[in-house]
């Protein structure tokens, strides 16, 4: 049974107004079916945004975050719990352990590399939690073109690229994740 959520997203807002706005709908929808967050950890961009609604809405808010960031000052203080571990390796690990699901937002390098963690962990066995991909406004239309062409190629397997559920709605994504 999926109780809470890891999503990965941008420590910046993004140059669109949108992403934000998706960032507070899925909050809501989040704590609409009693989700809790889990996340990195920070106060900055999206992170900071999707944090603050969850909490303002009376949700539940987990954050994982390295010394290293906390020291330069992005860590947000005031969430239900907060984890402070040692580098990005024991952060990602915590978060997956913390979490029945994820979902990758628009976001950097940084949400690429846990989006794709997880999709590899998953196709290696190591967990069977699913992954979404809330694509907004097309932000990863050319993500989705990418793992379509890696399957045609026969380089990723279908059942591997399925992993990835794609929907431009954080309520549906998460009806589907259920």
């Amino acid at each position: 049974m999926v109780k809470s959520i890891c999503v990965y997203c941008g420590a910046n807002p993004g140059a669109s107004p949108r992403f934000a706005e998706e960032a507070r709908a899925l909050a809501r929808a989040l704590v609409d079916r009693n989700l809790s967050l889990v996340y990195g950890g920070g106060k900055v961009g999206l992170m900071g945004v999707i944090a603050d609604e969850v909490l303002r809405l009376g949700g539940e808010v987990t954050g994982v975050i390295p010394t290293a960031l906390v020291e330069r000052e992005v860590g947000h203080t005031g969430l239900t719990r907060q984890f402070i571990v040692k580098d990005m390796h024991e952060r990602k690990a915590m978060m997956a352990q913390l979490a029945d699901g994820f979902i990758a937002m628009p976001g950097g390098l940084g949400t690429l590399e846990e989006l794709f963690e997880m999709l590899t962990w998953a196709q290696l066995g190591i967990h069977s939690k699913p992954i979404g991909l809330l694509n907004v406004d097309g932000y990863y239309d050319g993500l989705v073109s990418f793992v379509r062409h890696a399957t045609e190629q026969e380089l990723v397997r279908p059942q591997h690229a399925a992993l990835m559920m794609v929907e431009s709605d954080g309520e549906a994504l998460l009806r589907r994740m259920a």
